[in-house]
């Protein structure tokens, strides 16, 4: 209570004078600091906040420095700290567009939406990039291509790839390798452990290069497929006809056609019984009970029978009825029916609303 007192009771000019001494105190000014000092600060304070920082998309010589200047720079105070964080968020307040860092950054960028023969002569004339990772491009192409030049490579540089990639596509990539080779490469992934940082990451600008060099196919899917498609939609004496003279020519080829081919009669093989419903849904009626009436032959029989098991009772009954009423059809009005019916389940294949059994798995 004195105390109290004697503060009410102080005189101005004893107020005044510890109001003065407050000011005469020294105030705590920001350190001067470079750019590359800031930079350091900069880093150090969003890796202290946990933030995910993609360092090493920088060059290497930019690595270097900022490691350096990192470890040179001691006690930062809060004050410069405070500056250099408001000095930061400034400029990036100032940021309107972040374009991408070179003509290969910018491929990225636009991957997909530029005609890929152009992407394919501007990657040559890129070369091989000189900033990030070029194992995260590898780890895009499919299985097969990887196999492919796993084929090409020695075996100590296929093992690297083997070990860069994900487990699944690893697996894959050795699906698609003959037997003995696949062995030796994962074999010589066991003399993979001394192999240095910068020797890897060699091997994928290599790789990576050898991807720009392959030139741009002109068809998306291969020979077997595209004449696959034709024979789908193909007269039956014509496409067995043709089918046996690829037989005479080429068996390989005429397998792989077989195997793209989809008509009528793989639909109990291929299809899901849960599917059967939202194709015929598809379907105009009057083409359905085309189909179903001409069937003649054994399997497209069998079809017959296997959507009509795969729905209602009574659809499948009201088929049957519109079935027996249609009466005798002509063989190439049963045939356009059934191949609209493949180009419904065709384009539900497309939209992803159904889904093909797979030849092994329908033969087991």
């Amino acid at each position: 209570m004195q105390d109290t007192n004697l503060m009410v009771q102080m005189s101005p000019g004893a107020q005044s004078s510890a109001a003065d001494q407050e000011n005469d105190a020294p105030r705590v000014v920001p350190r001067n600091l470079s750019n590359r000092e800031k930079a350091a600060v900069v880093v150090r304070l969003l890796l202290n906040e946990g933030a995910d920082i993609p360092l090493e998309e920088l060059p290497d010589l930019l690595q270097e420095q900022l490691t350096h200047q990192l470890g040179q720079m001691g006690l930062v105070d809060r004050v410069t700290l405070a500056a250099v964080a408001q000095e930061f968020a400034d400029a990036l307040d100032g940021v309107g567009l972040s374009f991408p860092h070179g003509l290969a950054g910018a491929l990225d960028a636009v991957n997909g939406k530029i005609a890929p023969a152009t992407a394919a002569r501007l990657r040559k004339v890129a070369g091989v990039r000189q900033i990030g990772d070029p194992w995260q491009r590898l780890r895009e192409v499919s299985a097969e291509n990887l196999a492919e030049m796993a084929r090409a490579e020695s075996t100590e540089v296929a093992a690297v790839m083997l070990s860069k990639l994900e487990t699944a596509k690893a697996a894959q990539l050795l699906g698609h390798l003959p037997g003995p080779t696949a062995r030796r490469i994962t074999y010589a992934v066991s003399k993979t452990a001394n192999v240095t940082p910068e020797a890897v990451e060699r091997i994928g600008w290599s790789l990576a290069a050898q991807l720009d060099q392959r030139p741009e196919p002109a068809f998306r899917d291969g020979p077997g497929e595209r004449v696959g498609a034709i024979l789908n939609q193909s007269a039956a004496a014509t496409r067995d006809g043709l089918l046996t003279a690829l037989d005479e020519e080429d068996a390989d080829f005429a397998n792989t056609v077989r195997q793209s081919i989809f008509i009528f009669s793989h639909v109990p093989s291929r299809i899901q019984p849960r599917d059967i419903p939202a194709i015929l849904r598809s379907v105009d009626q009057p083409i359905l009970v085309t189909a179903l009436a001409g069937a003649s032959t054994d399997e497209d029989l069998a079809t017959v029978e296997f959507l009509l098991a795969n729905v209602s009772s009574r659809m499948a009954d009201n088929l049957r009825e519109e079935m027996a009423e249609r009466g005798k059809v002509k063989q190439s009005d049963t045939e356009d029916a059934m191949s609209q019916v493949v180009a419904a389940i065709r384009a539900l294949l497309d939209e992803g609303a159904i889904t093909l059994v797979e030849t092994e798995e329908a033969e087991e």
